[in-house]
C-alpha cells in the first residue's frame, strides 16, 4: 500500500504550518513538530550559511522532521529606467518620514534556480523535507535532493501548474487558493492568474492527481482542517494562524494590525516586492492602486525599496508600509503560543469531525 501523506512526513496531524519567511522562527517551526504537526521555515530571502544556521537551531530544538522552503523564481532583470523611476515616485514618501530613498536598488536575494550554496547546504544537512514555491528548480537539482533522502513538496495555484509538479514527481502539491497570505506561488507572472479558491483548487487537484493534496489558503482553524480533508486533502497548511504566535519574528505594529479589526481585510498589491501578495490592508497595498505608480521593478528588486519605506516609516512609529502579509480569514487568528494553538486546532477538528459524524448517523 501506497503510505500516507502524514506517514511520509513523519506527522501524527494533518497539519502543516507555512513558511512564512521573515515570520517563523526555529522555535515556531520546532514548537509544531513538537505538537505533531510539520514545522516548516522559510529561508529563501537568507544566505546559504543563515540557511544552515536555521536548520541546525531548529534540530537542537526538535527531533521531528521539519520542511525548509525556498523561492524558484525567475532570477531578476536589473533595469535602471525601471528602477529610477520607482525610487523617484517613492522619494515623496521618504520624505514625510525624515529619509531619503536607497540611491540604487539591488536583487536582494537569490533565486534557488541558481544558488548552488543553498544546494550544497541541503545535500550536506539533509532535511526531511524540502518545499518549492514560484515553480521548480532544475531537474538535476531535484535528482539531487531525492537522492539525498529528501522528501519534496512544491506549490499550484492552478491545474496546469499541478500538472507540472505531479510530471515532476513531488511528493505532495500544495494547493494554494486566493484567499492564502504571503505571495502568489505563480511559476509565470506573465501569465494569466486563474484566481482558484483553496476549495476548488483542492477539490480539482485531489481528483486529477494520485499525488496527495495539501490545501492551503484562509484555512485558520479545525473546522477548516477538516473541510480541506473532506475535499480530499491529505493535510493543510496554515500560515496567518500562526503569525500571531508568540514565537513568531512579526514587529509590534503587525502584530497589533492582525490582531485588530484591520485584519477584517485584505488586499493584493506587487508594490511591496514585485509580485503579486495578499496583506492586511494598509499604507502599501493602498499606495499600490495608485493610478500613477510607474511600472515596478523585478521580484524582488521592488522589495529593497519597500523594505527602506517601511524602515524609514517605523523609525517614526507608522508601521502602515510593511508587508503584513495575512489570508481572507486574518480576523479569526489567535494570540497563542504555537504549542498551545495547535492543541485548540486538533481539539477543533476532532470535534468538526465528531459532528459531521453525528450528523451522518443522524440520518
Amino acid at each position: 500500500m501506497t503510505p500516507t501523506l502524514m506517514q511520509r512526513l513523519g506527522i501524527t496531524k494533518p497539519i502543516i504550518q507555512a513558511p512564512m519567511a521573515g515570520v517563523s522562527t526555529p522555535a515556531l517551526a520546532a514548537a509544531v513538530s513538537n505538537a505533531g504537526g510539520l514545522g516548516s521555515l522559510g529561508v529563501g530571502a537568507m544566505n546559504a550559511e543563515a540557511a544552515r544556521k536555521t536548520i541546525r537551531e531548529t534540530r537542537a530544538l526538535t527531533d521531528k522532521p521539519f520542511n525548509i522552503n525556498v523561492f524558484c523564481h525567475r532570477p531578476a532583470k536589473a533595469n535602471e529606467a525601471v528602477e529610477k523611476a520607482w525610487i523617484d515616485w517613492l522619494a515623496p514618501l521618504f520624505a514625510q518620514y525624515e529619509a531619503k530613498p536607497p540611491q540604487t536598488l539591488g536583487e536582494i536575494y537569490t533565486s534557488f534556480l541558481v544558488d548552488k550554496d543553498m544546494l550544497d547546504v541541503f545535500l550536506e544537512e539533509k532535511p526531511a523535507i524540502v518545499s518549492f514555491h514560484f515553480g521548480l528548480p532544475s531537474t538535476d537539482t531535484i535528482d539531487a535532493l531525492r537522492s539525498a533522502g529528501i522528501t519534496l513538496i512544491a506549490s499550484a495555484t492552478n491545474v496546469r501548474e499541478a500538472q507540472q509538479l505531479a510530471d515532476a514527481n513531488m511528493d505532495a502539491i500544495v494547493a494554494q487558493g486566493t484567499e492564502a497570505g504571503g505571495h502568489r506561488g505563480l511559476f509565470d507572472i506573465d501569465s494569466d492568474d486563474d484566481e482558484l479558491g483553496t476549495f476548488a483548487l483542492t477539490r480539482l487537484l485531489a481528483s486529477k492527481f494520485d499525488v496527495p493534496v495539501i490545501a492551503a489558503g484562509g484555512i485558520m482553524d479545525g473546522a477548516g482542517i477538516a473541510a480541506a480533508l473532506a475535499l480530499g486533502a491529505q493535510a493543510a497548511q496554515l500560515g496567518t494562524a500562526f503569525v500571531p504566535c508568540t514565537e513568531t519574528s512579526i514587529d509590534a505594529g503587525y502584530r497589533r494590525a492582525i490582531l485588530s479589526d484591520a485584519a477584517n481585510r485584505t488586499a493584493f498589491t506587487a508594490a511591496i516586492s514585485g509580485r503579486m501578495a495578499r496583506g492586511l490592508a494598509n499604507k502599501f497595498t493602498e499606495l499600490g492602486r495608485s493610478a500613477d505608480a510607474p511600472r515596478n521593478p523585478d521580484y524582488p528588486i521592488t522589495y529593497d525599496a519597500g523594505k527602506a519605506l517601511h524602515a524609514a516609516a517605523k523609525a517614526k512609529g507608522e508601521f502602515g508600509y510593511g508587508a503584513q502579509w495575512a489570508g481572507q480569514a486574518a480576523a479569526l487568528a489567535r494570540e497563542l503560543p504555537a504549542a498551545e494553538l495547535m492543541a485548540r486546532l486538533v481539539a477543533e477538528l476532532d470535534e468538526s469531525i465528531a459532528g459531521l459524524q453525528r450528523y451522518a448517523s443522524a440520518r
